[in-house]
């Protein structure tokens, strides 16, 4: 345990770094944006720098809140409130893509001149780099723990350096001429914005649901070979599993022989968890039962 505390440590602590260090970058492109460059590219990755830092901090509260031991009203603990982090964070996204929209739309239709794109340019480049490098991280840390918020967080922080790098493109074509590429660069943050938004609303949604499908369900056909292979195994039927978080929890439902007694089963149950956990660490918790075979 003291391996997994250190780790969640880890992604909480990057999580708080990127909400600080993103909204700062943010507010400083939106007020160059909106006061001397007047470029909409800028303004509208000013809002989502500030708006990923905000979804960096629902997730660094949601990993506080997820640590906590389960109690008497929550007994399979607080997993799934990782999954309520993420769609939050999902809906502030979906919010900020609208107002971008917005924007675009009014400098498509009626252009202003920009002001000091090299400027903007500049803010915009130290923005993505510091995003790319936080996002880069989070990315492997994600990986290793398996929680979906994290997850988010990180691929919406490489999507921020990636708007960022969108920005910086757009400000130095707009310093040649071709100001349409201002609003055509917000139009385009938004729509990976929105993208991204209902990807992590509809994954999260399905897990909250107790959904199994895909991976899911290729695991509990796993469990099913593994508890048949089993000496003392005739049959194993009804394979539930239901994602909370970063872990699974299932139940099992084998046949054995009618004369068998509560030490040989215990025995197999014993063998059986142990050969999944070895195959799938993520299975947290496996609930056996056991019928006669005659039944």
């Amino acid at each position: 345990m003291v391996g997994e505390g250190s780790r969640f440590f880890t992604i909480e602590t990057i999580a708080g770094l990127t909400t600080i260090s993103l909204i700062l970058l943010g507010i400083i492109q939106i007020i160059l944006g909106e006061t001397v460059s007047r470029s909409v590219a800028l303004t509208a990755n000013g809002i989502d720098c500030v708006g990923d830092g905000f979804v960096s901090g629902i997730v660094w509260m949601g990993l506080k809140v997820f640590r906590r031991p389960a109690n008497q009203r929550f007994h399979y603990g607080y997993y799934k409130i990782e999954n309520l982090a993420s769609i939050g964070a999902a809906a502030v996204m979906l919010v900020l893509a609208g107002y971008i929209i917005f924007r675009s739309y009014n400098q498509l239709i009626r252009p202003e001149e920009i002001q000091l794109p090299l400027l903007g340019a500049v803010v915009a480049i130290i923005s993505a780099i510091v995003a790319l490098s936080l996002g880069a991280m989070k990315i492997k840390l994600s990986r290793k723990s398996n929680l979906g918020s994290a997850k988010l967080d990180a691929f919406n922080t490489i999507k921020d350096g990636t708007s960022s790098s969108l920005t910086v493109l757009a400000l130095l074509l707009t310093s040649v001429g071709f100001f349409v590429a201002d609003s055509l660069v917000g139009f385009i943050i938004a729509g990976i914005i929105v993208s991204i938004g209902f990807t992590a609303i509809k994954e999260s949604s399905y897990m909250l649901l107790d959904a199994c499908d895909g991976q899911c369900i290729q695991q509990g056909q796993t469990i099913k070979e593994i508890a048949e292979d089993i000496d003392g195994v005739e049959i194993a039927n009804l394979v539930r599993l239901r994602r909370s978080g970063p872990v699974l929890q299932g139940e099992l439902e084998i046949k054995v022989s009618g004369d068998m007694t509560v030490s040989e089963l215990n025995i197999i149950r014993k063998l059986i968890i142990d050969h999944v956990q070895a195959q799938h660490p993520d299975i947290e918790r496996l609930t056996i039962s056991a019928i006669p075979l005659n039944c």
